[in-house]
């Protein structure tokens, strides 16, 4: 990496402390079972856990939130969870980063989504799901536009965290776009899922993964043609400013309107789990962004923090700290 790049992305690093940004998504508690296997169960051809300890984390947009305090910046989360303990929990959680609740509703109709592995020798053995994936509408969603309203020009970046449990609906994207229309400022940054494509038109950057993208463009990305091809059709069918396509151990693709495809080559050294490494990329992005990096700057600083992440095992963050050695 050239030195005077190097300096504006160690120097970007610096000026984290001043952002605050806004995560907008589906909030998830990460549960996580640790074990060892000695022995298949005599029930069933499957192993026995034998578990020795447990813990639960800030999953889905709560993971983005995570990991941009580990980066050093602020930022408060918006999204719905139920009235129930593990509500109770993913809000201690919150706190303790320390960050603002204020953003988030408690619905009665609906459980705080849970995802629960089974994690032993370092290898996931299953993963079970206690979820609503309901759209929120009515009082939740009120309560959603209400915040934003309220809340939107304080804010140097708006992430937007879909996870396909029904808060990233297009009515709150249609009155996103509309308070965002009165803040031209503030870049709005997309992590997508495929469903309903229509909802994230006029982002300033998306950043699906390869098989998101494919379902995005409706192409299949099998060499640099169809990568090109894929890119290219989001943009124009997003109308976005940029694309990142992230693309696991072949790196990041970017695009920008008017601009040649620029690659990324992974730093990763070992990839032991990728579990959360999208928020990872989405909340360096974000932070580079407003940090005044322009699209390449910001997507190089996602993928470096991407690279340190999966070297970890289960929903893990990066710290300011260790992407400034990296660097």
């Amino acid at each position: 990496m050239p030195s005077t790049k190097r300096r504006r992305l160690l120097d970007a690093l610096k000026s984290f402390h001043d952002a605050h940004i806004l995560v907008i998504g589906d909030l998830i508690v990460d549960h996580f079972i640790w074990g060892t296997v000695s022995r298949i169960s005599p029930e069933a051809p499957v192993p026995v856990v034998n578990v020795t300890h447990d813990n639960l984390l800030l999953g889905g947009s709560a993971n983005v939130l995570h990991n941009i305090f580990g980066l050093g910046a602020q930022a408060t989360i918006c999204g719905v969870i139920g009235h129930d303990a593990m509500g109770d929990c993913l809000l201690g959680l919150i706190e303790k980063l320390p960050s603002s609740t204020e953003g988030i509703v408690r619905l009665e109709d609906r459980p705080t989504t849970i995802k629960t592995r089974i994690v032993a020798h370092g290898q996931q053995v299953v993963r079970f799901d206690r979820e609503s994936t309901g759209r929120v509408d009515g009082d939740g969603l009120a309560a959603i536009k209400k915040f934003i309203d309220h809340n939107l020009g304080s804010y140097q970046a708006v992430i937007v965290s879909d996870y396909a449990k029904g808060i990233i609906t297009p009515a709150l994207m249609d009155h996103l776009r509309a308070c965002l229309a009165r803040h031209p400022h503030i870049p709005l940054i997309i992590d997508p899922k495929p469903c309903q494509p229509e909802r994230f038109h006029g982002a300033t950057i998306i950043t699906p993964n390869h098989h998101e993208a494919e379902q995005l463009s409706g192409i299949n990305i099998v060499n640099d043609a169809s990568l090109r091809a894929a890119g290219e059709a989001l943009l124009d069918k997003l109308d976005s400013q940029a694309v990142l396509i992230t693309r696991g151990e072949a790196g990041m693709a970017l695009f920008e309107r008017g601009k040649p495809l620029i690659t990324i080559p992974t730093v990763a050294k070992e990839v032991f789990d990728v579990t959360g490494a999208g928020d990872t990329v989405i909340a360096a992005l974000a932070l580079g962004l407003s940090a005044g990096l322009n699209f390449a700057e910001a997507a190089t600083l996602a993928n470096a923090a991407a690279g340190i992440v999966v070297g970890k095992i289960g929903t893990a963050v990066v710290t300011q700290e260790e992407l400034q050695r990296v660097l």
